[in-house]
């Protein structure tokens, strides 16, 4: 048998799958934080509220600049509570792995995983492992359960929202989309571009305090118009965006040839929120002292007098960004 390639034996429940799991998993997320002896653990939420999430990560390639499936995996999970107000405390983890895929990728990823936890504080504490048939996966699909505490502050939730609300977010849209589009090198197309892909946690974090935040999401799947499209139907009103919408001269560009929107591209570290007028510079001006919210700008507005997402161009005119139906990129989280 290659040893040095994923075999069915890896998901049998024999040694092998032991040894995978000690040597590849139990290795890089730490022995005595991830039990691999036992079918539950126990885990201290101590005091508070907790909310729970769950995601699924099928990028292809599995590696691609700025990041790879694992750390996408810790990103889109820990981001996906941070967004809701809560701080991430506690992670599970299931990989499906293809047959045949390198030992020494899984090991990559898996380093990438657990280097992207501990930078975001949370604790990968239980997982399972499934090998299935060559051909019949993408190399390596991962699942993920993530746990958190609701932090003080204000509970963004989208029945907050209200006419006259700024929309802004923390940074230029459309990056990880692109970046992943151009690993693939399906057009003939290579660049230098490099996913956002990273925690949010200091960007959201920084604006509980203020009574004005009405709702955060992270525009990762459809983009910030998928979002904006979220909120019409959720309170009725429409959104207004406007052209300084933050977009990577590269972006433009690829999307300017292909003929995609960068409104609809994935991003894996930007955070959309909506606030009370009146206090939008404020969160502009928190944002904008943390690298990570450094390029963060005002987009747009929330408009009572109609249902529709709508888009002022450069040229002063507008049009309407339709719902997503067709799936531009897929593959890419």
């Amino acid at each position: 048998m290659d040893d040095t390639r994923i075999s069915l034996a890896h998901g049998n429940g024999g040694r092998f799958m032991r040894e995978l799991i000690e040597e590849v998993f139990a290795k890089h997320l730490g022995r005595s934080e991830l039990n691999t002896e036992a079918d539950a653990v126990p885990v201290d939420l101590g005091d508070g509220e907790f909310l729970m999430t769950t995601d699924g990560f099928t990028v292809q390639p599995l590696e691609f600049p700025g990041g790879d499936i694992g750390s996408l995996a810790i990103h889109g999970t820990t981001n996906d509570l941070a967004v809701a107000g809560a701080h991430p405390l506690y992670m599970t983890l299931n990989a499906f792995i293809e047959e045949g895929l390198e030992i020494a990728v899984l090991d990559r990823i898996v380093a990438s995983l657990a280097q992207a936890a501990r930078e975001a504080g949370v604790k990968v504490c239980a997982g399972d492992t499934k090998v299935v048939r060559r051909g019949e996966g993408g190399g390596l699909y991962l699942a993920t359960t993530g746990i958190g505490v609701r932090l003080p502050g204000i509970a963004p939730a989208m029945g907050l929202i209200k006419d006259g609300d700024a929309i802004i977010v923390s940074g230029t849209v459309g990056d990880h989309g692109t970046a992943v589009m151009l690993a693939r090198e399906e057009f003939g197309l290579r660049g230098d571009l490099v996913s956002d892909a990273g925690p949010v946690m200091a960007l959201t974090e920084t604006l509980l305090e203020l009574d004005g935040l009405r709702f955060m999401r992270d525009p990762t799947r459809g983009g910030i118009a998928s979002i904006a499209h979220e909120i019409c139907r959720a309170t009725g009103f429409g959104v207004q965006f406007g052209a300084s919408i933050p977009v990577k001269e590269p972006v433009q560009s690829v999307c300017d040839m292909l003929g995609y929107d960068p409104y609809y591209l994935a991003c894996e570290g930007r955070v959309v929120a909506v606030l009370a007028e009146d206090q939008a510079d404020e969160a502009l001006e928190k944002w904008r002292q943390l690298p990570e919210g450094r390029d963060a700008a005002r987009i747009g507005r929330i408009a009572a007098a109609s249902n529709r997402v709508v888009l002022q161009t450069s040229l002063g005119g507008e049009r309407f960004l339709e719902e997503l139906e067709d799936d531009p990129l897929p593959r890419i989280c």
